[in-house]
């Protein structure tokens, strides 16, 4: 059963800091160090410098970023640049966005804190593996910061629409709204009336929470409660450090994307469009793809990809575009039934994936590339625009003389995969799911304040 609570939000007074599109950002994973000064020339209280990894001018070990932003955080609390809620809330989060092919989609969640629980316990379920350097990196902030700066992003099943529907009902007020780089609005509301977050609370008392996107976090945040713990000893179910700040949002909410995640692979040798194909063709029916332009052969073969996803939604297609920017080619490939049997080592909830079927059966058995050797050469690089990736792929095949670029274009992972997968206890390779649009990062904060009693439900 999950514990959800409100919270006293910490955020920002747009009065004494500006524009708030101006100061949120991304969440801190996905921002590149090459854009860190574009956000801080916006603006002088820009999230960024208490949220990036390095110092200005610092590399990531530099212990004087973690004092550095929590002096900040603690400045700006007392200037009035932050101001702390009076009223413990629960808060309503939309987000209105486009997605490339021009679809309109409104994402609705809540922004909440939830009582911390092991894996182990099957509350909270994980379906990514964490890296210890990332959790190490959160951990010494939130200990100098003692607050959270970003949600963690997590799914529940609520066919009903059940606590959208309570909080959209509920009085509120709107305290922040932003557009980000991508043209996306979010807007978050705060609902306070006792009786709708106490029915709210009751509802998650029979669910399970799956995580999205905030995996190091989460992980963060448990390390944070140990090392509490040892300090001062078991803590009441009510104290701050066993609560986490969550953006929770409804799986069958049709707001709710996945897009996929493009891999490049650097092959570590020379090979021409045609041994590809070779290489590809005992395990994949291929077929080529003729459309003009580069562009034009992308775009038909992620046509071609949707098309068969959306014959059968239901069933996993494994069907992958394959583009070798060298020879400017490009192939539509579908994994031929009887190479399945080479997954049946595979978990059963993972031998489906396609990101597993690339990584097992191409990869691996095609290409003899292990992982560990992909991981200590770089030789795979992630895109979630495909644009992007193409425009990389062709780079790259004009100034790497002993490798072979070879982009492999995606379908996304489907929600039900990741129920399934986490439901199993399963973990699922680097990189499959690409949840869109992020969460912004400085919309709502959560401070830890010691002594404060968080508001469970009786």
């Amino acid at each position: 059963m999950a514990f959800i609570a409100p919270l006293k939000g910490v955020r920002f007074n747009t009065d004494r800091a500006g524009r708030l599109d101006d100061i949120v950002t991304p969440p801190y994973d996905v921002i590149r160090e090459e854009s860190v000064a574009n956000y801080t020339a916006k603006n002088p209280y820009s999230m960024i410098r208490l949220d990036i990894l390095k110092t200005h001018g610092g590399s990531v070990e530099d212990p004087r970023r973690y004092s550095e932003a929590a002096g900040l955080f603690r400045g700006w609390l007392r200037e009035g640049i932050l101001t702390r809620d009076d009223e413990d809330a629960i808060y309503l989060y939309e987000t209105r966005y486009t997605l490339h092919n021009g679809k309109k989609k409104v994402r609705k969640g809540l922004l909440c804190l939830v009582g911390l629980a092991e894996f182990d316990e099957g509350v909270v379920k994980p379906h990514e593996r964490t890296f210890d350097t990332v959790i190490a990196d959160r951990l010494l902030l939130l200990r100098h910061c003692r607050a959270q700066f970003s949600q963690i992003f997590s799914l529940y099943s609520d066919p009903d629409n059940t606590v959208i529907d309570l909080l959209q009902k509920a009085e509120s007020v709107p305290v922040g709204t932003v557009t980000d780089a991508d043209g996306c609005t979010h807007a978050i509301r705060k609902v306070v009336d006792d009786e709708t977050i106490r029915l709210v609370q009751r509802f998650f008392l029979h669910r399970s929470l799956y995580i999205a996107d905030g995996h190091h976090r989460y992980t963060t945040a448990l390390a944070f409660r140990r090392l509490v713990r040892e300090e001062r000893g078991e803590l009441p179910d009510t104290d701050p450090a066993n609560h986490v700040m969550m953006y929770l949002c409804p799986m069958e909410d049709p707001g709710l994307s996945v897009l996929p995640t493009h891999r490049l692979l650097h092959w570590p040798g020379k090979m021409d469009a045609g041994q590809l194909a070779s290489r590809l063709s005992p395990d994949f029916d291929v077929v080529e793809i003729h459309a003009g332009s580069r562009e034009s052969l992308v775009e038909e073969v992620l046509s071609r990809m949707d098309e068969v996803e959306q014959r059968a939604p239901e069933k996993t297609s494994n069907s992958f575009g394959v583009y070798h920017a060298g020879d400017d080619r490009c192939f539509f490939i579908s994994m031929k039934e009887e190479a399945g049997r080479y997954l049946d080592s595979v978990a059963p909830s993972l031998r489906d994936l396609d990101v597993v079927v690339l990584s097992e059966l191409i990869i691996k058995k095609v290409f003899a590339l292990s992982s560990e050797r992909c991981e200590k050469e770089n030789l795979i690089h992630f895109y979630s625009d495909p644009d992007e990736a193409l425009d990389t792929a062709v780079k790259a095949s004009t100034v790497m003389e002993e490798h072979t670029p070879l982009l492999f274009l995606m379908n996304p992972t489907r929600v039900g995969q990741v129920r399934k997968v986490a439901d199993a206890n399963q973990i699922m390779p680097h990189k499959s799911t690409y949840f869109y649009p992020k969460i912004m990062t400085g919309l709502l904060f959560y401070q830890l304040v010691d002594n404060e009693v968080i508001r469970r439900l009786d």
